[in-house]
């Protein structure tokens, strides 16, 4: 691979994805090769099935490797919300006298903060806003003269156990992994960074798996994830109309939630059978399913305190419900705050359920720019 290119997985609750690409000009991507596989997802901080999740990956992998005619030999990982824990800390550092701030000390502040706990490893540190002697708060205190600098800071861990399950994986290849946090990438991606100088709420719903989060800066300051998703809107549209799983799963994108009421029956084909849906029943059984993640969004909300989070929107995105007609309007009722769907600004990539991969590929080459060539030159 060129030293300008990344290898990037994205695992999302249902999904595995692997893609080769590299920063192309104003903020594209050109891709090389890229290959998604279904798997059985995750819950509880652990894998449904190891073996099926070590196929899959291995599966996608070759094929990528097929396309791009390389080998890859570092390969960035997203770690899901479900395997990460971040931790909010206020680390503060002070110096002997006045002096201009540079990066070192930037690093010793977040290092000063930095805490080991058990079952988990530190992925990285990220600012949401510093704090100078003389109580100016920026963005950026490089330059900025001062005797201390205190920080708001985002500390992120991802459990033992994912990354044992992935290095077992590829513990046959020469791939060295590294390892992202997906809900960072993914705010700090999509968010433009006006908006995250203040608050901004972003919700990730996905299959199984849905994470909420406030974001300020390059930070988050909290997030919460829960086994919600598009399958819990499924499994009322399995039980209230005896459907099978495909055909619930085709069904779903035809939903309209703006359907008056006695709109009376629809005959839905799959696979050469008919089935009559009540168009009230489809309806009532999409806003019961979608309940379970205004639920989580609910909750996360009540633990907000402050007014001036009181009227920042909810950012949705993710592959959870973004083809279901009216399933924003009817979240922002539930939750009573502005919703609206954000996705990345990039041609053919535009779609929320990209997201997050997108946004771990802008991470990747953030990250593998800054390593430098000898970096890559003798492997990190």
């Amino acid at each position: 691979m060129s030293r300008k290119s990344v290898a990037v997985m994205d695992i999302r609750s249902s999904k595995i994805t692997i893609v080769v690409g590299e920063r192309s000009v104003n903020n594209t991507f050109v891709f090389k090769a890229m290959k998604s596989a279904g798997y059985d997802g995750y819950r509880d901080g652990a894998f449904y099935n190891e073996k099926q999740l070590s196929d899959t990956i291995l599966s996608c992998l070759s094929e990528v490797e097929k396309a791009c005619r390389e080998k890859i030999r570092r390969l960035y990982v997203g770690v899901p919300g479900e395997f990460l824990t971040v931790n909010l800390c206020q680390p503060v550092i002070g110096f002997p006298k006045r002096k201009k701030i540079v990066p070192k000390d930037i690093d010793a502040l977040f290092e000063s903060g930095k805490e080991l706990y058990e079952g988990m490893t530190f992925l990285r540190a990220s600012s949401a806003i510093f704090t100078t002697a003389d109580k100016r708060v920026v963005i950026d205190p490089n330059g900025i003269l001062s005797t201390s600098l205190e920080g708001l800071v985002s500390y992120f861990y991802c459990t033992d156990r994912f990354k044992e399950t992935l290095e077992t994986i590829f513990a046959d290849t020469d791939i060295r992994l590294e390892y992202l946090p997906s809900t960072l990438a993914t705010a700090c991606y999509l968010i433009p960074s006006e908006k995250r100088d203040e608050y901004a709420f972003l919700l990730d719903v996905g299959d199984y798996s849905t994470t909420v989060m406030l974001v300020q800066g390059n930070a988050i300051l909290k997030q919460t994830t829960a086994p919600v998703g598009r399958a819990q809107i499924l499994a009322q549209l399995i039980g209230t109309f005896s459907l099978p799983y495909d055909a619930a799963a085709a069904l779903l994108p035809k939903v309209n939630l703006y359907t008056r009421s006695n709109a009376g029956t629809y005959d839905f084909m799959f696979k050469n059978e008919t089935y009559e849906i009540d168009l009230d029943g489809l309806v009532s059984a999409v806003k019961d399913g979608l309940d379970a993640v205004c639920e989580t969004v609910g909750e996360f909300m009540e633990n907000m305190q402050g007014r001036e989070l009181d009227y920042k929107p909810l950012y949705v995105t993710g592959e959870g419900i973004y083809d279901i007609r009216g399933a924003l309007e009817h979240v922002s009722k539930r939750v009573d705050r502005v919703c609206e769907y954000i996705s990345p600004n990039l041609p053919y990539y535009d779609k929320p359920s990209m997201s997050s991969l997108i946004s771990l590929v802008d991470m990747a080459c953030n990250d593998n720019s800054q390593g430098g060539f000898f970096n890559h030159l003798f492997g990190g």
